[in-house]
């Protein structure tokens, strides 16, 4: 067994809340980043996993969790906890970095629970909370407690939004359009799984990041928005039964347009069921002259060793493994040292997206109706 993992003097001391299902949840895929030393300023210390120490201990993918739990203990001396009451103190001298990432609606209790525990600093996974009003009074909670929160919208920071926003400055007829793609099977089944799964809907889920983008870096806002068009021949929205039995109505795949204020148009298209690639384009009267695709030619050969150290992982912890070590890098930098953490998505942020999905998902289920 090894011993307890600590992080050096220039790391965050990072406690990871929500780990999941090995191959398949988010927070493994974190948890795996950190443990091959791939982000230099966080140290994985902890995990908090209360489902798979709890009742989900023999239910599916238990199993494989405690089979992750055991490898990590021996090898890499982190503790594993049922909750975050049952981790230590901090000790003298040492940042601790909470990294939350399980159900949406248990990010308000669990980041309370987080700044009791001593972390000052949360990177608190997309959409952040269920709805605008928790969000709000996340950012209340964590202003009165001097604690920092940021957000894990990697694409905030990823090369294919870059590019494509440097094109479409030299292009002053050009026309942005970000293009999100999942490769869930186009069944049924699959799609009432992936429904009943992110219930929130694909607008609070998949295309949260898109939204952030808008908000980040096209004014856009609730109040800025003089208009919003559904693509209705690409767009198309079901109503399919999950496991539980339950039905389930979310779009499987949407474009839409909105038109600011002041003047700025951009679009946003999502496909549950378009593949792996997601890309940013920019046309001109219709005609495509730019696109940028992540992975880009550049990430291939890093995908593919990826896919053959994880075989059965979700694709897209492949395609974006590089835009999830900037952001841990960047916030756990900012935990650890004061460095600002450039280009990371701030809580007003996400406050003003939520808003934005909120609104947007009830004026493009009507157009489509």
């Amino acid at each position: 067994m090894s011993p307890q993992a600590t992080p050096s003097s220039t790391q965050a001391e990072v406690i990871l809340v929500g780990c999941g299902v090995p191959l398949r949840g988010m927070g493994w895929y974190h948890a795996v980043q950190m443990l091959k030393e791939k982000v230099p300023f966080a140290k994985l210390c902890h995990v908090v996993e209360p489902w798979f120490m709890g009742g989900g201990a023999e239910g599916p993918g238990g199993p494989e969790f405690t089979e992750f739990q055991k490898e990590t203990e021996r090898d890499f001396g982190v503790g594993f906890h049922k909750s975050i009451s049952d981790l230590p103190p901090v000790a003298d001298g040492v940042k601790r970095l909470a990294l939350i990432s399980g159900r949406t609606a248990d990010n308000p209790r669990l980041m309370s629970e987080a700044i009791a525990a001593g972390c000052q600093t949360i990177y608190l996974e997309k959409p952040g909370a269920p709805t605008v009003a928790e969000l709000v009074a996340m950012k209340a909670e964590a202003a009165k407690s001097n604690a920092t929160v940021l957000m894990g919208y990697n694409k905030n920071v990823c090369k294919f939004v870059s590019k494509t926003r440097e094109y479409a400055a030299t292009c002053s007829e050009g026309h942005v359009t970000f293009v999100s793609n999942n490769s869930y099977a186009n069944t049924p089944e699959s799609l009432g799984e992936c429904f009943e799964r992110n219930r929130e809907g694909m607008l609070k889920n998949m295309a949260i990041h898109e939204l952030a983008l808008l908000v980040s870096f096209y004014d856009v806002s609730v109040e800025n928005v003089e208009s919003v068009e559904a693509d209705k021949s690409f767009s198309s929205m079901q109503t399919l039964k999950g496991p539980s039995g339950n039905d389930f109505t979310d779009f499987d795949k949407i474009k839409f347009t909105i038109k600011t204020k002041n003047g700025k148009e951009v679009s946003v298209q999502a496909d549950r069921c378009g593949g792996d690639v997601s890309y940013g384009m920019v046309t001109v009267d219709g005609t495509e002259v730019f696109r940028h695709s992540m992975p880009d030619e550049d990430d291939l050969a890093s995908v593919k060793v990826l896919e053959e150290t994880y075989p059965g992982a979700m694709p897209y912890f492949f395609s974006q493994d590089p835009d999830y070590i900037i952001v841990k890098d960047r916030v756990a930098n900012f935990c650890a040292n004061g460095v600002a953490a450039e280009g990371v998505a701030t809580l007003d942020v996400a406050c003003e997206t939520l808003r934005l999905a909120e609104f947007l998902t009830p004026t493009l289920q009507e157009q489509l109706n």
